[in-house]
């Protein structure tokens, strides 16, 4: 029984080893953990239950049948973060540069059948370099059923991709069809196709990094959530945001211990809005003096900047954040922040998380760079993801809601169910300026006329209440109890019920 306790042992070995201590000092010194110590920092101490660590290839092509190493790649198995099982798998560089063979996807298979059975979470971690030539269709039809069990889970349990060195070819079209994708600065990229092919096909040169590095997809294709410095960092990270998370799309939103109240009251809210209405103000301090414990993770921070999303808690509880930044373009919706949005929307209605968006929206970016990009089409995905939200949605104007913008941004009408105007609200289809020029155009050579009848149309429509009049408006509230309305919002809404007539799927203006 001994001797064959220490070969378990003496394979166990081996197979921690990977690809060897060579390839593993190669790894470390391109500033990359290897697979297995990466899941040791995401999980709890102890927790992880490794599965298939002995799977083998069973290429026998371009001599392959001579070259096999036990995990074929891939580590997967199942921990716990915070208490709360998650199901995992990390690619091994160190082997075979992590590429993706049948019995690597078979895996990857069986992890992500699991994650669906147990209803938890799935978190893959990338760094590979595609599909094993040496297998051909095998690896191809391997990356198949990875994408269609992605397609299964969609909605069902999150999932969340963190790439960590290179992702390329098949292996980008996996983390594109999961709910979050973050990167690691420098050491990660995401292509389909590689500088070299680029360079044949279209004759650029490109790095790598120009072509897919953190900053392109995190600031220009939107391809990423977000991206860290290193890999300690984004492991860390990823943990923060699991505990925001849902198991599932019926366990509800986590509820952790706060030691924020309620009750709380901030009156250096009450002078957050500039006396000029055309002066920014910083619209994540309202969000951070709202939330518990100031604690927001922002989803897609360098993109699309005019509007924030992002998680937080009220009372515990976690609820999805929408809100138009004034920093930059005025808060303006333009395409980029409309699908952003909608997406975040769209996902936190998928796994019951409320939903509160604080509005400050002078209308739709104007212009013909966003008319021939899509505007309306793009703009309809937010207006779309809000109108079919079953979810609590909490609105709270804090200034503008000008025009069709007004709407869209969870207005009473397209189903928002609790909607709160700060005294400083300006609810109307435009600013006074352009709304006087139409108006009154006859009178535009006459100053005094003109001026007076701007200072009549402010006092009639740049305030919450003709809105609040008509009920479009639940209530004008104080700046400084913006917290304590949430949280009595919530608390009420918790046990709504939305019904919905039966179709087998929508048709999202994509």
């Amino acid at each position: 029984m001994k001797d064959i306790l220490e070969k378990l042992d003496l394979r166990r070995r081996e197979a921690h080893l990977g690809g060897g201590q060579k390839r593993i000092d190669a790894q470390h010194a391109r500033g990359k953990l290897t697979a297995r110590e990466r899941i040791d920092l995401l999980l709890d101490r102890g927790s992880f239950e490794e599965f298939d660590m002995f799977v083998q290839h069973r290429c026998v092509d371009f001599g392959m049948q001579d070259s096999k190493v036990p995990g074929d790649g891939v580590v997967t198995g199942w921990g716990t973060v915070n208490g709360r099982t998650v199901f995992v798998f990390a690619k091994d560089f160190t082997v075979f540069g992590g590429s993706l063979s049948e019995t690597h996807a078979a895996k990857i298979n069986k992890i992500q059948d699991m994650a669906l059975k147990m209803r938890a979470p799935i978190i893959g971690l990338f760094d590979a370099g595609g599909a094993r030539i040496q297998e051909g269709v095998a690896a191809l039809g391997g990356y198949g059923e990875v994408f269609k069990r992605n397609v299964i889970a969609s909605g069902v349990i999150p999932q969340i991709s963190l790439i960590m060195g290179p992702c390329a070819g098949g292996d980008v079209y996996s983390p594109a069809m999961t709910d979050f994708i973050f990167m690691v600065r420098d050491t990660s990229y995401m292509f389909v196709t590689g500088p070299d092919v680029v360079k044949t096909v279209t004759n650029e040169t490109v790095t790598a990094e120009e072509l897919g590095g953190a900053k392109v997809h995190t600031s220009r294709s939107s391809v990423a959530d977000g991206a860290w410095d290193n890999d300690l960092e984004a492991l860390l990270q990823l943990r923060r945001l699991i505990d925001f998370l849902p198991a599932n799309n019926t366990d509800g939103v986590p509820v952790w211990e706060s030691f924020d109240v309620a009750e709380r009251v901030d009156t250096s809210l009450d002078t957050l809005i500039p006396d000029n209405p055309n002066k920014p103000y910083d619209m994540k301090e309202l969000i951070l003096k709202t939330v518990d414990e100031a604690d927001f993770f922002e989803i897609q921070e360098a993109y699309a900047r005019n509007i924030i999303t992002g998680f937080g808690r009220i009372e515990g509880r976690t609820v999805g954040i929408v809100a138009n930044q004034p920093m930059v373009l005025a808060g303006v919706l333009d395409s980029d922040a409309s699908r952003k949005a909608a997406r975040f929307v769209r996902f936190c209605d998928s796994f019951e998380i409320p939903i509160i968006s604080f509005v400050d929206v002078p209308g739709f970016l104007p212009g013909t760079a966003q008319e021939y990009g899509g505007l309306i089409k793009h703009g309809a995905k937010l207006l779309y993801a809000y109108s079919e939200a079953t979810v609590p949605l909490v609105t709270v104007i804090t200034r503008k809601a000008f025009g069709g913008a007004y709407d869209v941004m969870a207005s009473k009408h397209i189903g928002a169910d609790i909607n709160y105007a700060w005294p400083t609200a300006q609810i109307a289809v435009m600013g006074a300026k352009g709304a006087v020029e139409i108006i009154f155009r006859q009178d535009m050579n006459d100053p005094e006329k003109i001026a007076a009848s701007t200072a009549e149309y402010e006092q009639r429509f740049l305030s919450p209440f003709v809105a609040a009049e008509r009920g479009y408006i639940d209530e004008v509230i104080m700046p400084h109890s913006t917290r304590r309305r949430l949280a009595r919002a919530l608390a009420m809404l918790a046990h709504k019920q939305a019904e919905r007539p039966w179709k087998k799927h929508d048709n999202i203006p994509l």
